[in-house]
């Protein structure tokens, strides 16, 4: 999920950039700072999107730069345990397919992708359902939701991280699945 926080801190601008627009460098030097890093209470730091305050900058003995406390507002990502997501799948292994969710990754192991027994078919990069032939590659779209979170690491490049994703439940998987089991339950209740 995202969503917006305010936060305060001091940025340093250097004397190359004086020329510049503050608020430009400013958030520029935040961006290069924050992008990236986790927290475990806020999630990923997506991006500053708008300085809110500055102040005039403050100089430091023997630092030809200035320094200005600001107030900025900023976009991060946080997932959420038991959060339906929508992604798209960017690698498919023998043990799953990994998803991107936003700006980080997730995992569906084979185990999780649907109630069949999964083959893997390393030619074409897929993974493939033996009873139903659902097929699951790359680049495919995918709902799932998140059943294993932990964000440990202090950034996204860090593999401590980890996004569990399961595809098996009822609305769930490729949107054809979907709409398929949708169809299948309105059959039912017709016949019925």
């Amino acid at each position: 999920m995202y969503y917006e926080t305010k936060i305060e801190d001091t940025v340093r601008i250097s004397p190359y950039r004086f020329k510049d627009p503050l608020e430009k460098v400013a958030m520029d030097t935040l961006n290069e700072s924050y992008v990236g890093k986790l927290d475990k209470t806020l999630g990923l730091f997506v991006c500053v999107f708008r300085i809110d305050e500055i102040s005039e900058g403050k100089l430091v003995i023997g630092d030809g730069a200035t320094y200005h406390h600001v107030t900025f507002s900023a976009i991060f990502f946080r997932p959420e345990q038991h959060e339906v997501v929508e992604g798209q799948v960017i690698e498919i292994a023998e043990f799953g397919a990994f998803v991107r969710i936003g700006p980080m990754d997730g995992l569906v192991h084979v185990s999780q992708v649907t109630d069949d027994f999964i083959n893997y078919d390393p030619k074409g990069g897929s993974l493939i359902a033996s009873e139903s032939n659902k097929v699951l590659t790359e680049s495919d779209k995918v709902r799932a939701r998140i059943v294993t979170l932990s964000l440990k690491a202090k950034s996204i490049k860090d593999k401590k991280n980890k996004i569990g994703l399961t595809m098996r439940q009822f609305a769930l998987g490729k949107p054809e699945w979907i709409q398929a089991a949708k169809n299948k339950g309105k059959n039912k209740k017709t016949k019925a």
